[in-house]
């Protein structure tokens, strides 16, 4: 008997998750974005310097859906592909 007095003790504080932490899009809503990134990483040898414009959708939509934290572009390294400038590759 003496457990069940304790169940109230402790309560759980929920945090916020990390910097970097976040949820995964189990709907599917930045698939799309997903796949095309994915397949210009392949199509270059992996090399994402040349997959840049994908990198900058897929995270679009991801703080559009709430997915990630809003966070300026340029922050994020994408300042040189703001306001129409970028060239596809």
């Amino acid at each position: 008997m003496s457990t069940a007095m304790n169940f109230g003790a402790k309560s759980f504080q929920p945090r916020p998750p990390d910097k970097g932490s976040f949820p995964l899009d189990h709907f599917g809503e930045c698939r799309s974005f997903q796949e095309r990134f994915m397949k210009c990483l392949r199509e270059n040898k992996f090399e994402n310097a040349l997959c840049r414009h994908e990198s900058k959708e897929y995270l679009e939509c991801r703080m559009e859906r709430q997915l990630m934290a809003q966070e300026p572009l340029e922050k994020l390294g994408f300042g040189d592909l703001m306001g129409g400038k970028a060239d596809k590759r």
